[in-house]
């Protein structure tokens, strides 16, 4: 795979027409990339607008760790160009699907196992190129690792799940690939795992993902070749293949197959935070992010979830569509104040509604 590869195809005017028609004329937006992560959100009904035509490398600097990408580039060509010049996206986004699109991973926000320990989605976009309700294209932060100081709109849309404007154009920090990689499996009880992961996090130590589930502690070690060996040696345990990495980041593994009647939770949660006392079989429930992101398959309701989460600071997530596991709504409900200004956003730059309608949350 080499740049070239990559089709090549700027359909920015198109998009803005076609947004300028839907502006003037009223008409819902679905903005549609590879399609692979519909199931994240609430449904939503509208025109689609196309993004997977839009795609490819505008601009590549291996010695400033920077690349600029179209927004319908799918995820898995943009990974090889990188790991040809041994680099990669820092974030780990998930994949769900070969058809997955970085523009679709930059508006979910979602990012893999690594994102404790070198950071979220939004910390890696420099800057963007995005499409406004009137049907302008704009430029916003840049292709440099400092951005200029006050309103920052390129992160803003990092999670924003295309309901504040259109990306066509992102600009990412990347990272070297580390040059030592080691993943390893420990027998060990929950309890122990969490006291362990706590101790491990206080040192300074090559971990990038940490991960819990029926009595294995999973680890994956990376960095400088003497400081992976070191660790390695020190922490014994079983090998374990990498793959194992992709498998939950995708959620292709197998805990992530539900029962009937089962919804998938994601818990985020404070670090450190002591297991909740919820009525679910250990079996059902996977400790990702050293524990402060853990999923969970179960029946219980979103209420139930919600208020235990609540109580020690964190939140949950439904990722089974809204048909399947009848829960209203998948993201928990903003407190006033948040809901407040997450209005006035939408106001001032989706004033007619537009965008991925309802996508978050159903009264915007």
């Amino acid at each position: 795979m080499t740049e070239r590869a990559i089709a090549d195809r700027d359909i920015a005017d198109a998009l803005c027409e076609q947004v300028r028609s839907a502006y003037d004329a009223r008409t819902p937006l679905r903005i549609v990339g590879g399609d692979t992560r519909a199931f994240y959100g609430r449904p939503v009904e509208g025109q689609a607008l196309q993004m997977a035509e839009h795609s490819g490398i505008v601009s590549y600097d291996p010695v400033e760790l920077v690349v600029t990408v179209r927004a319908g580039t799918r995820l898995s060509d943009l990974q090889e160009v990188l790991a040809e010049k041994h680099q990669m996206l820092g974030f780990e986004p998930p994949m769900f699907g070969e058809a997955s699109t970085i523009g679709g991973a930059v508006a979910t926000g979602l990012s893999g196992p690594r994102r404790p320990w070198a950071g979220a989605a939004r910390d890696f976009v420099l800057g963007t190129r995005i499409i406004t309700q009137e049907g302008k294209l704009l430029r916003f932060g840049g292709e440099v690792m400092k951005n200029v100081a006050g309103y920052d709109l390129s992160r803003l849309m990092a999670g924003a799940q295309g309901t504040l404007g259109v990306l066509t154009d992102i600009s990412f920090k990347v990272l070297p690939i580390p040059t030592a990689t080691h993943s390893l499996r420990l027998a060990v009880g929950l309890d122990e795992a969490l006291k362990k992961l706590a101790e491990l996090g206080r040192k300074p130590l090559p971990i990038t993902a940490a991960a819990w589930h029926q009595g294995k502690l999973f680890l994956r070690l990376e960095g400088g070749k003497s400081s992976v060996a070191a660790t390695q040696a020190s922490l014994g345990g079983e090998p374990l293949d990498a793959s194992f990495w992709r498998e939950l980041r995708d959620h292709t593994y197998a805990f992530f197959a539900c029962n009937d009647g089962q919804a998938l939770w994601r818990l985020s949660l404070p670090p450190n935070t002591a297991p909740l006392a919820l009525d679910i079989p250990e079996a059902d429930i996977f400790y990702d992010w050293a524990g402060s992101q853990r999923w969970v398959k179960t029946t219980l309701d979103a209420s139930t979830l919600r208020d235990a989460c609540s109580a020690v600071g964190g939140h949950a997530t439904c990722y089974t569509p809204q048909a399947q596991s009848g829960v209203a709504e998948p993201f928990t409900p903003l407190n006033a104040v948040v809901e407040k200004y997450h209005r006035n956003l939408k106001a001032e730059l989706d004033a007619h509604g537009i965008f991925n309608p309802g996508r978050l949350y159903a009264a915007f």
